[in-house]
């Protein structure tokens, strides 16, 4: 049994979940104990508490501690790139990637720890020095998903104790092992009891205790648009700092002058690799006209040599959706689109392995244009929508045109059309001739519109959010 981690020692919670890789069925990668509210609620009361000595710690005691959990996690990132391939779906490549930046997101933030800045600022009255400081915000919630479940904790928690916060975990419920890896880890790197809690459970139980607790100063949160909104509302409510990454609907632009080539692999890595379960996939592929045809046909050449099988088999490019309910999803999305009038070139059935898993093969519909649902709605999924356009301003057009706003490409040989682009697409990160899906550790993540809200996540804009800044006053 995994238990909870709450002010230091490891507690039984109220019930059991049984944690099945997607890949096979019949392989139950661990039991995973689930808190209830009371335990998310004696968590955040053991942050409070030991908040205080941990804001005084130094830097660097921070940053040695930090420095040990990323050098352990790199140190077994074959073991954990498995554990998480067996309980999310990703390639095991994927997985073990995924862990890497994990590594590499602490050791990062080992060295903020000791590089928080402030400044001295220039005298506006005679005798008086002005000081601007950051300071910890106090207690931390972080509720993060399933899609990303050791990299996205891991780039809410490093900056979180880094900057002198504590911290409550809780992870999504379908993907408690490499969470509760990464908290045992973390409980043997020296933090005092408290600093660190874990509550595993359903976000209606644990994720609500946490986000209506007076003493939590603030959420960082990653998910879904619908639940987003109501972390805002409970947030906001009572007037904590909240910052939530969310939906994307995210365009990749191929104009004429493209380089084929490199256009179908920015969509096919965009669009379907990590079975189209990331926040910036690809989903809208909006193709200028002259190239429309070619580019059709090589991505149906390139997707019929795509293998989907057991995300731990060899050479293997997709492994299958996370669980039951998402792998409906994609099939209702599918028959919205057919019921639309999209023309589906290829894909959208379940497929049946070796083991059994929820197998799902990539879909590209041909034909659509952007009122479509499937064009304005997040499927979540390894599925696209080509969207034919005249000219690269009808592009920009269409792809500004959504309600999200996380992450846009383009595929161009023309400086003066990326240039425009990159200054005039309204979106958060723009990416040239190279896919939607794919951010570095060191560089700030999030969007505009309904896909982000509050500060940035990622290098040291994540400074924005775990810190308070404080304006100090001296006579001299």
């Amino acid at each position: 049994m995994h238990a909870n981690f709450i002010n230091g020692e490891w507690v039984d919670g109220a019930d059991v979940r049984i944690n099945i890789n997607p890949s096979d069925l019949s392989d139950v990668v661990g039991e995973y104990s689930q808190a209830d509210a009371g335990q998310a609620a004696q968590a955040v009361e053991a942050a409070r508490a030991a908040a205080g000595a941990w804001a005084s710690s130094t830097g660097q005691q921070r940053a040695d501690m930090l420095d040990r959990v990323g050098s352990e996690i790199l140190a077994r990132k074959e073991e954990l790139g498995r554990l998480l391939s067996r309980e999310e779906g990703k390639t095991l490549a994927d997985g073990i990637g995924e862990v890497d930046r994990a590594g590499a997101i602490f050791k990062y933030f080992a060295g903020e720890a000791v590089r928080i800045q402030g400044e001295k600022l220039p005298i506006m009255r005679p005798g008086i020095e002005v000081d601007v400081t950051r300071e910890p915000v106090g207690v931390v919630g972080i509720i993060s998903p399933w899609n990303f479940p050791i990299a996205i904790p891991a780039w809410k928690i490093a900056p979180a104790l880094a900057y002198g916060n504590t911290v409550v975990f809780k992870p999504a419920d379908l993907v408690p092992g490499c969470a509760w890896e990464l908290a045992e880890i973390i409980s043997r790197a020296g933090f005092a009891p408290g600093v660190f809690n874990l509550v595993m459970g359903r976000g209606s139980v644990v994720g609500q205790a946490i986000l209506d607790h007076k003493l939590v100063d603030a959420i960082s949160f990653t998910g879904s648009v619908t639940t987003g909104h109501r972390v805002a509302q409970s947030a906001i409510k009572r007037l904590a700092k909240v910052q939530m990454e969310m939906g994307g609907k995210n365009p990749l632009l191929v104009l004429d002058d493209a380089d084929l080539q490199t256009a179908v692999d920015c969509a096919i890595q965009g669009a379907f690799f990590q079975t189209g379960q990331r926040c910036t996939a690809s989903s809208r592929l909006i193709v200028q006209k002259g190239i429309y045809p070619r580019f059709l046909d090589a991505m149906k050449t390139r997707m019929q040599q795509l293998k989907v099988d057991n995300a731990l088999a060899p050479e293997v490019d997709i492994g299958p959706v996370v669980d039951e309910t998402q792998l409906n999803q994609n099939e209702r999305y599918i028959s919205i689109a057919n019921g639309e009038g999209a023309r589906l070139v290829l894909g959208g059935d379940r497929l049946k392995r070796k083991t059994e898993g929820y197998y799902f093969s990539p879909a590209l519909f041909a034909d659509c244009h952007n009122d479509m649902r499937i064009a304005r709605e997040e499927v979540f999924g390894p599925v696209a929508a080509m969207i034919p356009v005249d000219s690269y301003e009808d592009a920009l057009v269409v792809a500004n045109d959504t309600e999200f706003g996380l992450s846009a490409g383009i595929c161009t040989s023309s400086l003066k059309y990326a240039t425009h682009f990159k200054r005039n697409a309204q979106a958060g990160m723009v990416m040239v001739n190279c896919a939607t899906a794919g951010v570095d550790y060191h560089v700030p993540f999030g969007g505009r519109k309904g896909s982000s809200y509050g500060s940035r996540e990622q290098g040291r804009y994540a400074a924005e959010f775990y810190t308070t800044v404080k304006t100090s006053y001296t006579a001299v």
